[in-house]
């Protein structure tokens, strides 16, 4: 029964750092990255479809992205959904396919990105407790329930404890590593 609680939790907190991992993906560096662009919502035929579902994607070199639709018709829906974005960048369109020059960040835009990092790390951990909580409920529900032992209630909660304790480890390694590549000149 413990096992039990013990995998849900991994597995619940797995999710909330895979989740990181793809908002981390698509925070902008000095270089250039599909990910930048591919959950970018596109209105296609009234439906909002991510873009990597619209166009291919491809880094033809270390500071532009090419985006080429598989419809020459949603050229100028991907190009309105690029400037609708926050990503600050002005699409090129040559009838065929996207450009997008991504310019040198300055200092002031790496610390924002660097914030904007800091914040989704928070999440990410806010997730995990949240997962932490949720599962010593649990195992207090099942203690009530006389199906656990006291004993079995307290090994679980620092079980859980060790457990969240190393995704909280995790997340704080994605996110030094991502602001050490955001602040890369």
């Amino acid at each position: 029964m413990l096992n039990d609680v013990y995998a849900e939790a991994k597995t619940r907190m797995k999710g909330a750092v895979q989740a990181l991992e793809e908002d981390l993906a698509a925070v902008r560096t000095g270089r250039a990255s599909p990910a930048l662009v591919e959950k970018l919502q596109v209105e296609y035929y009234g439906v909002l479809t991510p873009l990597i579902q619209l166009a291919s994607i491809g880094v033809p070199e270390p500071r532009s992205l090419l985006i080429r639709p598989y419809d020459a018709s949603t050229l100028k829906s991907i190009e309105k959904a690029i400037l609708a974005s926050d990503l600050g960048l002005t699409p090129n369109n040559d009838g065929k396919a996207i450009r997008l020059n991504l310019p040198p960040l300055t200092e002031e835009r790496r610390r924002d990105l660097v914030k904007i990092v800091r914040n989704r790390l928070e999440e990410a951990r806010i997730a995990v407790r949240n997962v932490r909580r949720d599962s010593i409920r649990d195992l207090r529900e099942f203690e009530n329930e006389k199906l656990i032992s006291e004993d079995d209630l307290k090994r679980g909660e620092d079980e859980l404890q060790n457990i969240t304790d190393n995704f909280i480890d995790e997340i704080n390694e994605l996110g030094d590593r991502k602001e050490v590549e955001v602040m890369e000149v």
